[in-house]
């Protein structure tokens, strides 16, 4: 409608001979986030040439749904379970809506409504965007409008837009694509690669399923693939994983010889070992991400999806049970895993990123080798170390991190590894021990503080010193109470409380922000020295080290 280009589109003749040996599927047109949120299957259609698109899907999808179908999203505060939660919306042009470009350079008002929210709209005009494809223009458009009510200024900037609208989809030539016509599934991939980067390999796993589905027999890949990423996503307080994750899983636990996304990875023989072991595949990946939910790790603050594939190899070559997750017989075993997986979140320089194909290879060699009874942590330690990944910390890291900021990622995985006695099978926030909104410009100079501190204490009231893991209902309840207050009401007894003062390291609570500086200098010795215990230690006394910072709790 803006006139803006939307890229060019890869599609792909598929001829008669060749579509027998892929499964096809259908656009979304009628999206429902709990009922339909994946395109439909359409099977294999041999002996029938097939237009596939390689690249434009979520565009087309988009186009789709805006030009023929509706969207149903789950609206807040309603059960999953009520079909009044979804409650179905067509995309809308609203044709009062004056000329000019908003914040963000729009032009054209679009939203997604349903009847009763269009009508309760009366500054609007909103226009069901499907009905432009039946609409004819001049006249019949002009007098489709004047027959809604419309008139005078309304009328002439109305038919301004929907005649836009009315050439937008039946006349102007917007749409560029590159049509395909060799059946080389190599060349193809190789085009769509260089077409999306210039040259730089992407993702492709799309592709690379669909080559999988055809192969399975049994089971389909991709209704099944899908089906697991939306599971492991619901675990704990939610993950955000992804098709991508599950698919270089299925390479790194049927033990292919490479996990990389390569088209030589999706042979017959190894699509066949994939779906053999697809039970205990799956079995593994949902109890990798229920012992990181275990840990209080989501999908905000898992900060590299990758961490969990060693994690999951393992239990998948000791085949666990259910009761792993929980039972006390295997309680030091997941404490090794937490302190590894932690160590490998924390490291400012990334383990998950560069090389990242051939340390997934090199660790699961090394748990085939030494994972039989145990993660083997110092083993896996060396190989990362001999690769440039090592968890070792120096003592620059270290402070790096008592200046770590609330809202990265890695705070709420160092304030786990801090605090091991936290139960985090709970929701804990990442609480403010002082409270953020006492540390406003105003308020500090009200309260007399020089203005050459107030920057700094407010930028100090955010690291690390000041934070704290707290339970999600508690963390409601202090809302903005200061600590010494908190403490006493909280925690009445003075055995509980200075117990807790204790394991928290939080020292002498002052009952004012006049006192915070000292407050957060001895918080920080205190939380140097712990780190610097914790993150010192040998590969071997990961658990121990960890155990020992909430010993006696």
């Amino acid at each position: 409608m803006q006139g803006y280009p939307f890229g060019t589109f890869l599609f792909w003749k598929v001829q008669p001979e060749t579509s027998g040996k892929f499964k096809f599927y259908d656009f979304v047109l009628n999206y429902h986030q709990r009922d339909a949120a994946h395109c439909p299957d359409l099977g294999k259609m041999p002996n029938q040439p097939v237009t596939a698109v390689l690249d434009g899907q979520q565009r087309l999808t988009a186009l789709n749904i805006g030009l023929r179908g509706t969207m149903a999203i789950k609206q807040p505060n309603k059960w999953w379970t009520n079909p009044d939660a979804f409650p179905v919306r067509t995309l809308r042009l609203d044709l009062l809506a004056a000329p000019v470009p908003d914040e963000d350079g729009a032009i054209y008002r679009f939203r997604f409504l349903d009847d009763a929210q269009a009508a309760r709209d009366e500054a609007a005009y909103w226009f069901k965007v499907p009905d432009i494809l039946g609409m004819e223009d001049g006249p019949a458009m002009l007098t489709s409008l004047m027959e809604r009510g419309l008139a005078g200024a309304n009328l002439k900037n109305a038919y301004a837009t929907l005649d836009r609208l009315h050439r937008v989809v039946h006349s102007s030539n917007l749409i560029n694509y590159y049509e395909e016509e060799t059946q080389d599934v190599e060349r193809v991939l190789n085009i769509f690669i260089r077409l999306n980067s210039g040259g730089t390999v992407l993702s492709y796993s799309d592709l690379l399923l669909s080559i999988a589905v055809a192969q399975w027999k049994k089971i389909d890949a991709r209704a099944e693939i899908h089906r697991l990423v939306d599971e492991l996503n619901r675990i704990g307080t939610g993950f955000n994983l992804s098709q991508d994750f599950v698919l270089k899983a299925g390479l790194m636990l049927a033990d292919i010889a490479s996990v990389g996304f390569k088209v030589e990875n999706f042979t017959t023989a190894n699509m066949a070992a994939l779906e053999e072991n697809w039970s205990r595949i799956r079995l593994a990946l949902v109890r990798a991400v229920e012992l990181a939910a275990g840990f209080g790790l989501n999908g905000q603050s898992l900060r590299a999806d990758s961490a969990l594939l060693p994690i999951a190899y393992y239990l998948y070559r000791r085949d666990v049970s259910a009761n792993y997750i929980t039972h006390s017989q295997y309680g030091a075993d997941r404490e090794v895993i937490r302190g590894w997986l932690v160590r490998s979140l924390l490291k400012a320089s990334g383990i998950w990123g560069s090389g990242l194909d051939t340390l997934l290879t090199a660790l699961r060699e090394t748990i085939q080798s030494h994972g039989a009874e145990s993660f083997p942590v110092a083993e896996l330690r060396q190989v990362m170390s001999a690769r440039g990944k090592s968890l070792a910390f120096e003592p620059a890291e270290i402070e790096d991190m008592l200046h770590m900021e609330y809202g990265d990622k890695r705070m709420f995985a160092l304030l786990s590894l801090l605090f091991p006695f936290v139960d985090l099978r709970n929701q804990f926030h990442v609480d403010h021990v002082f409270p953020i909104s006492r540390f406003s410009r105003l308020r500090l100079r009200k309260l007399g503080v020089d203005e050459d501190r107030i920057e700094a204490l407010a930028r100090h009231a955010n690291e690390l010193p000041n934070l704290q893991l707290l339970d999600g209902a508690i963390n409601n309840e202090k809302r903005a109470a200061m600590p010494a207050e908190w403490l006493t009401n909280h925690l009445p007894d003075d055995a509980a409380r200075q117990n807790y003062v204790s394991n928290h390291l939080l020292g002498e609570v002052p009952t004012d922000l006049l006192s915070f500086d000292q407050f957060h200098a001895a918080r920080r010795d205190q939380l140097r020295q712990r780190l610097t215990k914790l993150l010192s230690s040998s590969p071997a006394m990961d658990a121990g080290s960890v155990t020992e910072a909430g010993a006696g709790l």
